[in-house]
């Protein structure tokens, strides 16, 4: 396989994989609480990830301790529990529209926290893609009880804007240090957090043992945690290496697709208004990145 139908695997792939997620979350909400779905998901996923320490076990820690809990604490722990908690009202489907919204928080973050420049597309760009957030989260499910439609949306807009923190750390604070160790690092600061919570604060095991749908729930949330919040870390790391970041970004255009096609399948409403509003918010996307320069990456 050459090197552009390798990426273009890879590409595909991993917008399933992402896309999938959220479904999976649903699946994983039938027998455990919103919290023990996130606790077990970073807790899982900090396990399978601990092994790669062994090669990237050097790091400066006192130097990139800051971007590391940054990365570790907005990249993965806190938007765990908030989708979550998001799909205990809102459908996965919604909730993988709304996920979309990560570039145009990158773009707001960078500028307001990082002091970084936009140009006059990418403010455009932020202003279509929140229209069509807007209209998404106004012509949503639960159309009898619109407060709690706009309540659980916006915690999906919040882990997005985490998401958006976490990226702008690791440009201002991580540049020099290599993705994969850095990913690798955020994780063993934040299994333990997540670990603790989930054995001190929570009844995870005895829904995992007592509930009929335990250990179909558990086994979802294994393929979460392990595809997608580790194993697809380094395969992104890989495409960034063979294509670029410009060219990775693009999983942002595919996974509101996927997540649109297992909310089908699994029986979710998915309107008209809905799919305009998402193309409306892609429509930003691109020109956000249409208008983004191309940045190098280590890997």
């Amino acid at each position: 396989m050459n090197k552009k139908a390798l990426s273009w695997f890879i590409l595909i792939a991993l917008s399933l994989v992402w896309g999938s997620s959220f479904i999976l979350m649903k699946q994983g909400l039938v027998a455990f609480s919103s919290d023990e779905v996130a606790g077990l998901r970073i807790s899982i996923a900090s396990i399978i990830m601990f092994p790669f320490l062994i090669k990237h076990h050097k790091i400066d820690l006192k130097t990139n301790l800051k971007g590391l809990l940054l990365m570790g604490v907005f990249g993965n722990l806190i938007p765990a529990f908030l989708f979550t908690k998001a799909e205990t009202q809102i459908s996965s489907s919604l909730t993988g529209m709304l996920n979309a919204l990560t570039p145009m928080f990158t773009i707001i973050v960078g500028m307001i926290a990082f002091n970084q420049k936009i140009n006059k597309n990418q403010f455009i760009g932020v202003l279509i893609g929140f229209a069509g957030a807007i209209a998404l989260i106004t012509l949503g499910e639960n159309q009898n009880d619109q407060t709690k439609n706009v309540m659980y949306c916006l915690l999906v807009a919040a882990a997005t804007l985490c998401y958006a923190v976490s990226v702008n750390a690791i440009k201002a604070y991580l540049g020099k240090v290599n993705s994969l160790t850095a990913t690798v690092w955020s994780f063993s600061i934040i299994g333990p957090m997540a670990a603790i919570y989930l054995f001190c604060f929570t009844d995870f095991i005895n829904h995992a043992y007592n509930h009929p749908e335990g250990l179909r729930s558990l086994t979802y949330i294994s393929i979460l945690a392990i595809f997608g919040s580790a194993i697809s870390v380094v395969v992104f790391n890989t495409l960034i290496k063979l294509s670029g970041s410009i060219f990775a970004s693009s999983c942002t255009y595919l996974i509101p697709i996927v997540a649109i096609g297992w909310g089908y399948f699994d029986g979710e409403i998915i309107n008209l208004f809905q799919i305009l509003a998402v193309i409306v918010i892609i429509a930003g996307i691109w020109l956000i990145n249409s208008s983004a320069k191309p940045t190098i990456e280590k890997t």
